[in-house]
């Protein structure tokens, strides 16, 4: 499914092309929201002007969202027969994206709460380990996306699926720990934004692994289980 919508997009004749650089974009400004937001909350210091430009990427990414719907409604409508499969996919592609940005934004907002370096513990190491694995999906699915390298994808999506059960095991241990209330707060966010971009991260990448009616979803048999 995803070859085919690739190769639309390089149609240049092809009504559907013209979503091409908007969705390219939203892929750009999420990937750069992502990273900027995991280094701020891992003490970067964000200026007043550094803040505002980061929630002005996130307006320009609901308005390519917005824009990319308006397109493929259209075409639904005037085309005969529309592209419907591709339509669907990239629809649903682009909601990942967009609360990709939301949950950059929200991650920046959570070193707001808690003021100072976090601990050196085990705790802190697993979550240190959980930001480089989002932060690995984050610079590669763009790439592998836009190449449909299935390979990899299911890779990624391993990898991303193991993210997903330690940040559980993580916000039970942060749970039951010593930690002030601002840290716990601050890390229990944290950890629950980490896993929803890795989440929709794997969204995006079951657009190259999965047919159109198992998009967000993972076939088992398709993709190996992920050991306890």
């Amino acid at each position: 499914m995803l070859k085919e919508l690739v190769s639309i997009f390089r149609d240049q004749r092809h009504p559907l092309t013209r979503a091409n650089d908007n969705f390219s974009r939203m892929l750009e400004l999420t990937q750069g929201m992502c990273l900027e937001a995991s280094s701020v909350f891992w003490g970067k210091r964000q200026s007043p002007e550094e803040r505002t430009a980061l929630y002005e990427k996130d307006v320009e990414v609901n308005k390519l969202e917005r824009k990319i719907r308006k397109r493929l409604v259209a075409h639904l409508s005037l085309r005969d027969p529309p592209d419907v499969p591709y339509c669907l996919l990239l629809m649903s592609l682009v909601k990942d994206l967009e609360r990709l940005g939301d949950y950059a934004k929200n991650l920046t907002e959570v070193a707001d709460i808690a003021s100072g370096p976090f601990p050196e513990d085990e705790v802190i190491g697993e979550l240190k380990e959980v930001r480089k694995s989002v932060e690995s999906l984050i610079k590669e699915a763009a790439d592998v996306f836009s190449k449909s390298d299935r390979d990899r994808a299911v890779e990624l999506t391993v990898e991303g699926r193991s993210v997903s059960k330690r940040c559980d095991s993580l916000i039970r241990k942060i749970a039951t720990s010593e930690y002030t209330p601002p840290v716990v707060v601050s890390l229990t966010l944290g950890t629950r934004f980490y896993k929803r971009m890795a989440g929709h991260l794997l969204n995006l990448l079951s657009g190259v692994i999965m047919p159109l009616h198992k998009l967000d979803y993972f076939d088992e048999k398709a993709i190996p289980p992920v050991e306890d």
